[in-house]
């Protein structure tokens, strides 16, 4: 390709964003229309968390209803993309062999498909998602990530599906609009301004930033993904933020273009 290809950080929030037509779901469609259709997308999502790198390797993949308590049309969803072999085996080569090829128990689970249901609608581009090693730390997969650089100028656009604010013990269940905590915002806030001066390494430790950090990812979970995006800007790069915003005060919805 003549452009590499952008890497993207959804912030992707409820699933049932896969069937709403909001503010968010409406730029996660622009933002799949206004760039080059990719060869492949590989995901990695904060709902794929486990004590091993995986990588989906089936030709099929099934859509994974990985909740409880949701309306039965969100158990009834399906996002039919087909998978890559092809592109898992790349992942082995790029990662020096440190990857389990799974052609069973895994898929896409709602991390993955509840955004690109609005991204790639018609699910006509291979998906392959990236397990996130449970075992490490950090900084660990900010530079195991960067591996993953090449993937950029062979079609493949490199996704994260998680939250940069994510905590649901102080979620505001029931309440329509309510105001962010300041501790999120601070902390929004602040890894924006690292973002844009293109100053990663202390989101690569961010249990060292404070107790704002820890408030607003109390597990690594879904903050991780947003690393794995990080790790591939380059040297002009620009950053940008397609989607803004707050779900119940605790859960930030910010999306991250990186090239």
């Amino acid at each position: 390709m003549s452009q590499p290809m952008p890497a993207i950080f959804f912030g992707h929030g409820n699933p049932m964003n896969a069937l709403a037509d909001n503010v968010y779901t409406r730029v996660w469609t622009q933002i799949g229309r206004s760039i080059p259709k990719p060869k492949a997308v590989l995901c990695v999502s904060a709902h794929w968390y486990v004590p091993a790198v995986g990588v989906t390797a089936m030709e099929r993949p099934r859509t994974i209803h990985d909740f409880g308590g949701f309306p039965k049309e969100l158990f009834e969803f399906q996002y039919p993309a087909s998978g890559s072999p092809e592109l898992a085996e790349r992942l082995i080569e790029l990662l020096d062999g440190e990857v389990i090829l799974d052609t069973v128990r895994w898929g896409l689970d709602h991390g993955t498909w509840s955004v690109l249901c609005h991204v790639f609608p018609e699910a006509d581009i291979p998906v392959v998602q990236l397990s996130i090693d449970e075992t490490k730390p950090s900084e660990w997969h900010y530079e195991f990530a960067k591996q993953l650089a090449p993937l950029r100028d062979e079609g493949v656009l490199v996704i994260g599906s998680g939250n940069l604010v994510h905590n649901l013990h102080s979620y505001s269940w029931g309440k329509e609009t309510p105001e962010p905590f300041d501790w999120a915002l601070r902390f929004e806030q602040e890894a924006r301004s690292l973002m844009l001066a293109n100053d990663p390494k202390p989101l690569a430790n961010y249990e060292l930033m404070g107790k704002d950090a820890l408030l607003s990812a109390p597990t690594p979970d879904h903050f991780l993904p947003l690393l794995y995006v990080l790790a591939l800007q380059r040297p002009g790069d620009k950053v940008s933020f397609p989607v803004e915003g707050f779900d119940g005060g605790s859960i930030s919805m910010l999306s991250v273009r990186v090239g």
